[in-house]
């Protein structure tokens, strides 16, 4: 048997592999910080053989309580992924699995590449529809990169969506090619109104780096992006420096920040309630996204989610914070994840990329439905 990570997002270590019964794995934490709960490998030479994985560190994991009730992914072809029967106890999280190849891929959520994330601008551009811009590099060099899709009229709305924050929340990326598919397409009466009054600016890939590392939540750095709105560095955090920058320049109507959470099994969002400058608008136009969105998709609820935070307690260095504090605008966190909906469960994939491409595309509706209450009047 034998166990490689020498792939784009590969991460594990390998304590022992002398008996399929019991493979000894540890988590391997980000490369420069200490988060660890990303895990990305390939396993050769098992097929039809009972495999144990045992992953030994899995409670100094960042989130622990993820463990519970969650299903690792695999796939033979890195194209279709399926869960397979995992489990949390005493510390230890167990992989048990039975490969029917002798190469199989494992991975703690649907992967998203570097080279997909290449492949999502290129398809964007050739539409015709989509303006790709270089905003500067990150800390190993790689493009940060911004898709505008829209007129760029003065009196279009300007509507904000980044991801991959936290590189690990894959389903993030999934969920804008949803979204940047349904925009681009001519053919969609929803993407043409909103075309018709809005321009999008769109981040698909906050981090890069992270993601090609392997990272669960932070860049080459070290640095937790969605930790570095208030003061950001060309140094640090380069990530968030050019797209604040860029926002500054543009403007900001609406602002959502796409992510992944380990431990709550539902679709949820998180707002500015704990901001300076909330008010009964933006809690209006709050309450009125959501009613829509959950009108827009049945894997969006309402019930279950992070606490609000009391008035002027919002940690400020978060992006949904800066920003819809900074431009007193509609600012929301989306949620996704790595489980499954407890409210829809699908036993043979869970949450998956293809759901959250899904709910890309849906959100659309959420978006059109308040887009004529986003600009605040003069």
């Amino acid at each position: 048997m034998k166990i490689t990570t020498q792939f784009d997002a590969g991460s594990i270590i390998v304590k022992d592999l002398t008996h399929p019964d019991n493979i000894r794995l540890a988590l391997r934490p980000d490369n420069a910080s200490e988060f660890a709960q990303w895990f990305y490998f390939r396993l050769q030479g098992a097929a039809y053989t009972r495999c144990t994985m045992n992953f030994e560190n899995a409670a100094q994991s960042a989130y622990p309580e993820g463990w519970e009730d969650y299903q690792a992914v695999a796939s033979y072809d890195r194209q279709n992924w399926f869960r397979v029967p995992s489990r949390y106890e005493n510390g230890v999280f167990t992989i048990e699995h039975t490969p029917l190849a002798n190469s199989i891929y494992y991975a703690y959520f649907e992967p998203y590449s570097h080279e997909q994330h290449l492949n999502l601008l290129g398809e964007a551009q050739g539409s015709g529809l989509c303006q790709i811009d270089d905003l500067g590099s990150t800390v190993q060099g790689r493009d940060i990169n911004l898709l505008t899709i829209g007129s760029q009229a003065e009196s279009d709305l300007k509507i904000w969506i980044t991801a991959r924050q936290h590189p690990g929340e894959t389903m993030a990326e999934w969920f804008i090619e949803g979204l940047l598919m349904r925009l681009l397409d001519s053919q969609d009466p929803t993407a043409r109104a909103l075309l018709d009054r809005a321009t999008f600016y769109i981040v698909p890939n906050m981090n890069p780096d992270g993601a090609f590392l392997g990272n669960l939540r932070t860049n080459a750095a070290g640095a937790n992006l969605n930790r570095e709105w208030l003061e950001p560095s060309v140094e640090k955090s380069p990530e968030v420096y050019y797209v604040r920058q860029k926002m500054h320049e543009a403007g900001v109507d609406l602002f959502l920040d796409i992510h992944g959470d380990e431990s709550i099994p539902y679709v949820f969002v998180a707002g500015t309630e704990g901001v300076p400058n909330y008010n009964t608008r933006i809690e209006q136009l709050q309450n009125q996204f959501k009613a829509a969105f959950q009108a827009a998709s049945p894997d969006f609820q309402d019930e279950f989610g992070y606490e609000k935070d009391l008035p002027n307690q919002a940690n400020m260095t978060l992006a949904t914070h800066y920003v819809g504090n900074e431009f007193k605008c509609l600012a929301y966190t989306l949620e996704m994840p790595f489980k499954d909906n407890a409210n829809l469960p699908d036993d043979d994939f869970g949450w998956s990329g293809q759901r959250s491409l899904r709910l890309g595309e849906s959100i659309l509706n959420a978006i059109l439905a308040v887009s004529p209450a986003l600009r605040r009047e003069s």
